[in-house]
């Protein structure tokens, strides 16, 4: 009888998990849809790195990581869930990197998180301004070599300037409200978990 309830509690919680990394996974796709173009940047500004941010900062490093795997699969298969909705032709264009960065990213945030830094708000905001560092070391790295001729200059100035502020918002935000995010998935009556 015991092993049955543990049987059926393991069952749950994987059904749980997945059902949350596939919820954080349609996050960042919706969150792709609201996009501005910046006249000197082929990179727009999106609220994904908010929603990567928050998936890892509340799922920890390998299921806020997962949770962006199925994002970039279904762009990979051709559904137009990128910012400029161009499907699978993203991967030819100048802000590839930053989606792959997305996984990385998650990764990174998510494991300082399990080391202790979601403990408060500042050490959840580092959290996710590192990672935000890795995105744009791995987005910049595609746009610079890929289409500026390895002008770094050129990468930085559209890259990675236009977005610091804007992406230390969205640290704020994401630091912010993680911890309630987090105890929210955590409850067995009002959470997922």
């Amino acid at each position: 009888m015991r092993s049955r309830y543990i049987q059926i509690q393991t069952m749950k919680g994987a059904l749980i998990s997945t059902l949350t990394i596939a919820g954080f996974a349609a996050l960042t796709a919706i969150s792709a849809r609201v996009s501005i173009a910046l006249p000197n940047s082929p990179v727009p500004i999106t609220f994904q790195v908010l929603v990567v941010q928050l998936a890892a900062l509340s799922l920890g490093a390998k299921a806020g990581a997962a949770s962006q795997a199925p994002y970039l699969a279904a762009i990979s298969a051709g559904l137009p869930l990128d910012a400029k909705g161009l499907g699978v032709a993203v991967w030819t264009q100048p802000t590839a990197g930053y989606l792959v960065g997305f996984i990385a990213a998650s990764f990174t945030i998510g494991r300082l998180t399990e080391m202790g830094f979601s403990q408060n708000r500042i050490l959840r905001l580092i959290s996710g301004l590192v990672g935000v560092g890795v995105i744009y070391m791995i987005g910049v790295t595609w746009l610079t070599l890929g289409f500026l001729g390895g002008d770094w200059a050129r990468g930085w100035a559209q890259g990675i300037a236009p977005f610091i502020l804007i992406d230390l918002a969205k640290a704020v935000v994401a630091a912010g409200i993680a911890g309630g995010v987090r105890a929210w998935l955590a409850e067995p009556q009002g959470g997922l978990m």
